[in-house]
Protein backbone atom coordinates (compact mmCIF):
# COMPACT_ATOMS: atom_id res chain seq x y z
CA UNK A 1 0.00 0.00 0.00
CA UNK A 2 2.99 2.47 0.91
CA UNK A 3 4.95 1.57 -2.68
CA UNK A 4 1.20 2.21 -4.27
CA UNK A 5 1.17 5.91 -2.34
CA UNK A 6 4.71 6.94 -3.66
CA UNK A 7 3.62 5.49 -7.45
CA UNK A 8 0.48 7.85 -7.52
CA UNK A 9 1.93 10.78 -5.96
CA UNK A 10 5.37 10.47 -8.40
CA UNK A 11 3.00 10.32 -11.08
CA UNK A 12 1.68 13.96 -10.08
CA UNK A 13 4.91 15.59 -10.07
CA UNK A 14 6.72 16.99 -13.06
CA UNK A 15 10.14 16.43 -10.76
CA UNK A 16 9.97 13.17 -10.37
CA UNK A 17 10.47 10.25 -13.20
CA UNK A 18 10.09 6.86 -11.40
CA UNK A 19 12.48 4.65 -12.47
CA UNK A 20 11.36 1.34 -10.85
CA UNK A 21 10.11 -0.32 -8.09
CA UNK A 22 10.87 -2.99 -5.72
CA UNK A 23 9.83 -5.18 -2.63
CA UNK A 24 12.93 -6.76 -2.33
CA UNK A 25 15.99 -4.63 -0.98
CA UNK A 26 18.32 -7.98 -3.00
CA UNK A 27 16.97 -6.17 -6.14
CA UNK A 28 16.90 -2.78 -5.19
CA UNK A 29 20.78 -3.25 -4.54
CA UNK A 30 21.51 -4.89 -7.72
CA UNK A 31 19.39 -2.22 -9.98
CA UNK A 32 21.36 0.45 -8.31
CA UNK A 33 24.81 -1.04 -8.94
CA UNK A 34 23.86 -0.86 -12.63
CA UNK A 35 21.86 2.47 -12.82
CA UNK A 36 22.93 6.23 -11.95
CA UNK A 37 19.80 7.12 -9.99
CA UNK A 38 19.43 10.19 -8.40
CA UNK A 39 16.72 9.74 -5.27
CA UNK A 40 15.45 6.96 -4.22
CA UNK A 41 12.67 6.54 -1.40
CA UNK A 42 13.55 3.89 0.94
CA UNK A 43 11.63 2.09 3.80
CA UNK A 44 13.42 1.83 6.72
CA UNK A 45 11.67 -1.99 7.77
CA UNK A 46 11.99 -4.21 5.23
CA UNK A 47 13.07 -7.99 4.88
CA UNK A 48 16.56 -9.24 5.37
CA UNK A 49 17.79 -5.67 5.18
CA UNK A 50 17.23 -2.48 6.39
CA UNK A 51 17.05 0.66 5.00
CA UNK A 52 19.59 2.10 6.83
CA UNK A 53 21.90 -1.31 6.08
CA UNK A 54 21.36 -1.05 2.29
CA UNK A 55 22.27 2.83 1.99
CA UNK A 56 26.01 1.45 3.20
CA UNK A 57 26.20 -1.28 0.28
CA UNK A 58 25.97 2.04 -2.16
CA UNK A 59 28.41 3.63 -4.24
CA UNK A 60 27.91 6.07 -4.84
CA UNK A 61 25.13 6.72 -2.37
CA UNK A 62 22.13 8.49 -4.14
CA UNK A 63 19.73 10.84 -2.13
CA UNK A 64 17.34 9.49 -0.10
CA UNK A 65 14.33 9.96 1.33
CA UNK A 66 12.95 7.62 3.81
CA UNK A 67 9.33 6.62 4.13
CA UNK A 68 8.60 4.83 7.81
CA UNK A 69 5.96 4.29 10.38
CA UNK A 70 8.21 5.15 12.71
CA UNK A 71 9.36 8.21 13.82
CA UNK A 72 12.47 7.21 16.29
CA UNK A 73 14.72 6.54 13.70
CA UNK A 74 14.85 10.32 12.35
CA UNK A 75 17.79 11.39 14.12
CA UNK A 76 19.59 8.00 12.86
CA UNK A 77 18.62 8.76 8.91
CA UNK A 78 19.99 12.17 9.43
CA UNK A 79 23.35 11.19 10.55
CA UNK A 80 23.11 9.25 7.11
CA UNK A 81 22.63 12.58 5.31
CA UNK A 82 19.25 11.45 4.24
CA UNK A 83 17.57 14.75 2.14
CA UNK A 84 14.28 13.59 4.00
CA UNK A 85 12.02 11.94 6.09
CA UNK A 86 8.55 10.96 5.57
CA UNK A 87 6.23 9.19 8.34
CA UNK A 88 3.04 7.38 7.01
CA UNK A 89 0.71 8.00 5.99
CA UNK A 90 2.35 10.06 3.71
CA UNK A 91 0.54 13.30 2.43
CA UNK A 92 0.53 14.32 -1.10
CA UNK A 93 1.67 17.97 0.22
CA UNK A 94 4.75 16.33 2.56
CA UNK A 95 5.70 13.87 -0.28
CA UNK A 96 5.98 17.23 -2.42
CA UNK A 97 7.67 19.05 0.23
CA UNK A 98 10.54 16.49 0.52
CA UNK A 99 10.75 16.36 -3.48
CA UNK A 100 11.62 20.03 -3.58
CA UNK A 101 14.48 19.26 -1.37
CA UNK A 102 15.58 16.95 -3.04
CA UNK A 103 15.80 18.70 -6.29
CA UNK A 104 17.29 21.79 -4.46
CA UNK A 105 20.38 19.48 -2.94
CA UNK A 106 21.06 18.45 -6.84
CA UNK A 107 21.25 21.56 -7.51
CA UNK A 108 23.56 22.74 -4.89
CA UNK A 109 25.83 19.81 -5.57
CA UNK A 110 29.28 21.33 -5.84
CA UNK A 111 30.40 21.70 -9.44
CA UNK A 112 32.52 19.07 -11.25
CA UNK A 113 35.48 20.10 -13.40
CA UNK A 114 37.16 17.15 -15.23
CA UNK A 115 36.60 13.62 -14.78
CA UNK A 116 38.11 10.67 -13.27
CA UNK A 117 41.14 11.45 -11.19
CA UNK A 118 41.04 15.24 -12.63
CA UNK A 119 37.63 16.13 -11.32
CA UNK A 120 37.39 18.96 -9.28
CA UNK A 121 35.54 21.09 -7.07
CA UNK A 122 35.54 24.85 -6.50
CA UNK A 123 35.72 26.23 -2.75
CA UNK A 124 34.80 29.55 -1.13
CA UNK A 125 36.95 30.43 1.47
CA UNK A 126 36.43 34.23 2.56
CA UNK A 127 36.88 36.26 -0.31
CA UNK A 128 39.13 33.70 -2.29
CA UNK A 129 37.43 30.55 -4.30
CA UNK A 130 39.78 27.77 -4.77
CA UNK A 131 39.66 25.04 -7.51
CA UNK A 132 40.79 21.58 -5.85
CA UNK A 133 41.45 18.04 -6.97
CA UNK A 134 38.72 15.42 -5.09
CA UNK A 135 41.73 13.15 -4.72
CA UNK A 136 44.01 15.51 -3.37
CA UNK A 137 41.32 16.23 -0.12
CA UNK A 138 42.23 13.78 2.88
CA UNK A 139 40.06 15.22 5.45
CA UNK A 140 37.80 17.52 6.69
CA UNK A 141 38.11 18.31 10.40
CA UNK A 142 35.24 21.06 12.18
CA UNK A 143 36.35 23.49 14.84
CA UNK A 144 34.07 25.66 16.26
CA UNK A 145 32.16 27.52 13.15
CA UNK A 146 34.85 26.17 10.53
CA UNK A 147 36.08 23.52 9.01
CA UNK A 148 39.58 23.13 7.52
CA UNK A 149 39.74 21.00 4.38
CA UNK A 150 43.18 19.19 4.46
CA UNK A 151 44.43 18.38 1.40
CA UNK A 152 47.78 16.87 0.37
CA UNK A 153 49.94 19.67 -0.10
CA UNK A 154 47.79 22.53 1.66
CA UNK A 155 44.74 22.92 4.17
CA UNK A 156 42.01 25.64 3.37
CA UNK A 157 39.99 27.01 6.02
CA UNK A 158 36.00 27.58 5.76
CA UNK A 159 33.17 28.66 7.46
CA UNK A 160 30.56 25.79 7.35
CA UNK A 161 28.31 23.34 9.48
CA UNK A 162 29.23 19.72 9.22
CA UNK A 163 26.18 18.53 8.70
CA UNK A 164 26.36 20.38 5.20
CA UNK A 165 29.76 18.94 4.42
CA UNK A 166 28.35 16.69 1.87
CA UNK A 167 27.34 19.94 0.07
CA UNK A 168 30.95 20.56 -0.63
CA UNK A 169 32.70 16.64 -1.17
CA UNK A 170 30.53 14.04 -3.04
CA UNK A 171 29.13 11.06 -0.85
CA UNK A 172 30.63 8.84 -2.84
CA UNK A 173 33.57 9.09 -1.77
CA UNK A 174 34.02 10.27 1.31
CA UNK A 175 32.32 9.10 4.89
CA UNK A 176 31.71 10.73 8.35
CA UNK A 177 33.81 8.90 11.27
CA UNK A 178 33.46 11.47 14.14
CA UNK A 179 30.97 14.23 14.87
CA UNK A 180 34.04 16.36 13.77
CA UNK A 181 35.68 14.60 11.07
CA UNK A 182 34.87 13.59 7.61
CA UNK A 183 37.54 11.55 5.52
CA UNK A 184 37.85 10.73 1.87
CA UNK A 185 38.22 6.64 2.12
CA UNK A 186 40.62 6.23 -0.65
CA UNK A 187 43.22 7.68 1.53
CA UNK A 188 42.57 5.44 4.62
CA UNK A 189 45.58 3.69 5.52
CA UNK A 190 44.85 1.64 8.65
CA UNK A 191 41.75 1.01 11.10
CA UNK A 192 41.25 0.89 14.30
CA UNK A 193 39.03 -0.19 17.39
CA UNK A 194 38.71 3.74 18.56
CA UNK A 195 40.95 5.74 15.62
CA UNK A 196 41.70 5.27 11.97
CA UNK A 197 44.84 6.92 10.62
CA UNK A 198 44.52 8.77 7.07
CA UNK A 199 48.20 9.70 5.46
CA UNK A 200 50.16 8.77 8.58
CA UNK A 201 47.45 11.23 10.74
CA UNK A 202 45.39 9.96 13.68
CA UNK A 203 42.09 10.42 13.09
CA UNK A 204 39.56 9.37 15.80
CA UNK A 205 36.86 6.97 14.97
CA UNK A 206 33.83 7.61 17.16
CA UNK A 207 31.37 5.10 18.80
CA UNK A 208 28.53 5.70 16.46
CA UNK A 209 30.13 5.85 13.26
CA UNK A 210 32.22 2.52 13.70
CA UNK A 211 29.41 0.29 12.24
CA UNK A 212 28.73 2.34 9.52
CA UNK A 213 32.23 2.51 8.29
CA UNK A 214 32.85 -0.99 8.32
CA UNK A 215 29.48 -1.70 6.80
CA UNK A 216 30.36 0.67 4.04
CA UNK A 217 34.16 -0.86 3.68
CA UNK A 218 32.47 -4.29 3.55
CA UNK A 219 34.27 -4.82 6.87
CA UNK A 220 33.37 -8.00 8.87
Amino acid sequence: MALDVIERYCSKSDLVELKAVFREPVKAIEYLGRERIDLVFLDINMPDISGMQLIQTLSPIPLIIFTTAYSHYAAESYNLNATDYLVKPITLERFLSAVNKAVSALSDKPHLAGKDDDAAIFIKSGPQTHQVRIKDILYLEKDGNYITIHLTDRNILIRENMGDVFDLVPASDFIRVHKSYVVAIKHITMIEVHQLTVNGEPIPLGSTYRESLRARLGIG
